[in-house]
């Protein structure tokens, strides 16, 4: 295959709006993009103009840069024929299968230099037989294409530090831990919520997702335990305020709720154990193709995921789970939230620490937020709770916040110690202890009698 044309002109079209798109695709084809190797002269024109100015300004080039330079084409010909096809480019600029275009490009360009090499070398052999000027060559060939962003340059880029979108976060909807965290969790990062069983880890991680949803993300839900449909019910209480047992009651409710979201929800469930993070990112790879965003994604839970490296102690399997879901985040530069098992013994405690986290304490070390959340008996009559900060790696740790926590309504609140709001949540969790120590020891003294 000589020529782009074999792929076709609509492909042709769609590289060059990856081109005009993504920086990072330009700065590693660039020196191996060949706009002589486009089908039409004014698609090959178009390129020219993309490199020329990539080359004087390390940026793409914009549209409004294009208005000007189609200006100052004097063949009225070809000045027609390449405002039509950037028309038909802007139009791509959002097309689902960029990422594959840029695949195929990218190899399509690489063979040919490679190709190129080939027959280079085959000339100097014949001529000199110059071996290590064919080595070079070959060599180059073979490393072109290859990414050339050597990283952030501490002094160049003070101003990328600086943007607003240097760290986009996405909001967990609770105030007090958005503080902490800088805004929520970004791109790459992992957040996990750690509790015992029967606790509402999957109604915190839901609540989570809800509250990014209310914004206008788009989110997706991984079940390991409960079937799609039952997740989606708790989304719909979470929406409506309606207890879980009542929302057969409430459809048009939640009808009425789902219209005012901005966000969007895909809710998919695997049974436990048969996925593993590769299982994820396939499944994430084929909804993006297919022209589904994605902006967070949710893990209920990582603990049953599947470890694919085969190790015979659970504490490495674990650790090895947690370290590709992190490496997942990274991949696809989202935020990803999980869930962590907390010891049996964490039950009775008023607050969770790390030590109590189940298994591998791998997970905390691997995370880039880790949270608790502590509800004795008495917390759930009451529908109390406090939840932890274990870890934090974009503020302070090792704070408590008194919440509340209705795990037939999804509704949870998490307050500052020092607000009106917490001083209440904390009064009630002091009631019920008092109270709960209170029937104890009538009941001992029932049992030793009146001696």
């Amino acid at each position: 295959m000589d020529k782009l044309t074999e792929f076709g002109h609509t492909f042709q079209v769609k590289s060059i709006s990856s081109l005009m798109k993504n920086q990072t695709f330009l700065e590693q084809i660039h020196d191996i993009l060949d706009e002589s190797n486009y089908d039409s002269d004014s698609l090959k024109w178009i390129v020219k103009e993309c490199k020329k100015y990539f080359d004087e300004y390390r940026k793409c080039i914009t549209l409004d840069v294009f208005k000007v330079k189609t200006n100052e084409i004097e063949n009225d010909i070809l000045k027609t024929s390449v405002v039509e096809n950037l028309k038909e480019i802007f139009r791509y600029m959002d097309a689902p299968d960029l990422d594959f275009i840029q695949d195929k490009c990218l190899d399509f360009f690489k063979n040919q230099t490679l190709k190129s090499a080939i027959l280079q070398s085959v000339e100097i052999l014949e001529s000199k037989g110059d071996y290590e000027q064919i080595k070079r060559l070959v060599d180059d060939a073979l490393n072109a294409g290859t990414e050339r962003n050597i990283g952030h340059e501490y002094i160049e880029h003070i101003e990328d530090r600086y943007s607003e979108t240097a760290r986009e976060t996405v909001s967990t909807g609770w105030e007090v831990i958005d503080e902490l965290t800088q805004g929520g969790l970004g791109g790459g990062e992992l957040g996990v919520i750690v509790a015992p069983a029967g606790v509402g880890k999957t109604w915190v991680l839901a609540a989570i997702g809800a509250n990014a949803m209310k914004r206008g993300k788009h989110i997706v839900h991984y079940s390991l335990e409960l079937n799609e449909a039952y997740v989606g019910l708790r989304y719909d209480s979470i929406f409506t305020g309606v207890a879980n047992q009542n929302l057969k009651y409430h459809k048009e409710d939640v009808e009425s709720e789902m219209e005012k979201l901005k966000g969007d929800l895909v809710i998919k469930y695997f049974p436990t154990k048969t996925a593993s993070v590769n299982t994820l990112s396939a499944h994430l790879k084929r909804i993006i193709n297919l022209g589904t965003e994605v902006d967070m994604v949710v893990v209920d839970y990582a603990d049953i995921l599947r470890d694919t490296s085969n190790s015979r102690e659970v504490r490495h399997a674990l650790g090895n789970i947690y370290e590709d879901l992190r490496g997942l985040a990274g991949e696809f530069e989202i935020p990803i939230w999980t869930a962590s098992q907390a010891n049996r013994s964490a039950l009775d405690e008023d607050v969770i620490e790390a030590t109590k986290v189940s298994e591998s304490y791998q997970k905390v070390m691997t995370a880039d937020f880790v949270m608790s959340l502590s509800r004795k008996v008495e917390d759930k009559i009451g529908n109390t709770g406090r939840f932890h900060v274990i870890k934090n790696r974009f503020g302070p740790d090792g704070i408590t916040y008194p919440a509340k926590v209705n795990t037939n309504t999804g509704k949870m609140e998490i307050f500052e110690s020092s607000s009106v709001g917490g001083k209440e949540q904390q009064q009630k969790i002091d009631n019920r202890d008092n109270l709960s120590r209170k029937l104890l020891s009538s009941k001992f003294d029932d049992m030793m009698g009146d001696d």
